[in-house]
């Protein structure tokens, strides 16, 4: 059997509408109370022209006490309830007036005179404007905190996202300065076909960053791919001394990382294992599902953090021709990390037995339908 999408929508996000359903069913009540009231009381069918009234009345007088605490209600406190103060038992007394006037009308009793019909009337009828008019200020104060927290949130959320794509756009500039370095060492060779091979990897690498927001994540297999068009670039200025195996569990070839997580791995692993070492290094790179969890590791057989010290750890590296830091490396990882997942993953260094240097990272597991995986990967393939 067929449903029909059915989508709730909050009582308050049209705060008009919200104000009249409140208020009919307020008035409502009152007046149901009041007409069950008098049948118990045995009154006559005729009083009940009294009970709607009454109920007119206060129902007017409610309205003009909108307007004037929807001028009140953004004030200062001590003018909000000052003012609301002294404008309450005007408004009681008008109603209680109006009442009492109806009320010696109908009865027409010349033992009870028209001021105790007043004081009868007014407690009744302040105590339904008052709690009338707590209930709107209370409501509305509500709203106030309930927007606030809004705003506070899309704040937050608007910070971490500038957070995150200020991150991901010191890699461009990084990662730019290096490959044109070697492009111009090329061209000032006369090795142009190399030189003509490399801009045209580096154009197949950046057009993917083009097509995906620095807040984006994507697949496993898509970063793999991306991946793959950097180390062509790079094993072009290393040849057999860069050498790379890759180690992608199929279970997590849909899971969701943030984009470009990988390239400062690789990046750090070549600048530290492969350029110092004359026989170059091998960088692994493996992926694989535990539990609720994506491990993601990149390893190298270089000489380790004996000879650098923090500088690996930190990011902080020397300017030369060959290679020039500017200083985003882990830490630049570690604080996209931070911002994506907050406490919800795991990044550590670690220093094999077997030599070498090695980063895991752990995050949640993701994923999403794979519509759109095909035409990205199509894209960074064009």
């Amino acid at each position: 059997m067929a449903v029909l999408p059915f989508r709730p929508s909050p009582f308050f996000a049209n705060k008009n509408k919200a104000f009249w359903r409140l208020q009919l069913a307020g008035w409502g009540g009152a007046t149901l109370l009041r007409a069950m009231s008098s049948l118990a009381n045995a009154q006559p069918l005729s009083f009940f022209v009294l009970i709607v009234i009454e109920t007119i009345t206060g129902f007017s007088i409610s309205l003009i006490l909108a307007v004037i605490y929807r001028q009140l209600i953004a004030r200062r406190p001590l003018v909000t309830w000052g003012v609301s103060m002294l404008v309450l038992p005007l408004a009681v007394s008008l109603y209680a007036f109006i009442d009492s006037w109806v009320i010696g009308l109908y009865r027409s009793d010349p033992a009870v005179s028209f001021a105790q019909l007043f004081i009868g009337v007014f407690y009744l009828d302040g105590t339904l404007l008052g709690s009338w008019s707590a209930l709107y200020y209370a409501t509305n104060f509500f709203l106030q905190i309930e927007e606030q927290n809004d705003q506070m949130l899309r704040l937050e959320s608007q910070a971490a996202s500038a957070q995150l794509a200020m991150l991901r756009y010191q890699l461009n500039p990084h990662f730019l300065f290096n490959t044109l370095n070697s492009i111009s060492t090329l061209v000032l060779l006369k090795q142009t076909e190399p030189a003509n091979a490399m801009l045209s990897r580096l154009s197949s690498f950046l057009r993917y960053t083009l097509i995906n927001e620095p807040t984006a994540r994507v697949t496993v297999a898509q970063e793999v791919e991306t991946l793959k068009l950097y180390l062509d670039i790079e094993r072009m200025r290393f040849e057999e001394r860069l050498r790379t195996i890759f180690h992608i569990d199929p279970a997590s070839s849909g899971a969701l990382l943030p984009s470009l997580l990988l390239q400062p791995l690789v990046e750090n692993a070549i600048k530290y294992a492969v350029t110092p070492q004359e026989s170059g290094a091998e960088i692994t790179i493996s992926t694989q599902v535990l539990g609720p969890n994506l491990r993601i590791t990149v390893s190298d057989t270089g000489p380790g953090v004996q000879d650098e010290g923090e500088q690996r750890l930190t990011g902080v590296g020397y300017d030369g021709r060959e290679q020039v830091s500017t200083g985003v490396g882990l830490a630049n990882i570690r604080d996209r990390l931070a911002q994506a997942y907050g406490d919800a993953h795991r990044f550590e260094t670690l220093a094999p037995p077997e030599g070498g240097f090695a980063v895991n990272i752990e995050i949640p597991f993701e994923r999403r339908d794979g519509a759109d995986a095909a035409p990205r990967a199509a894209a960074v393939a064009a």
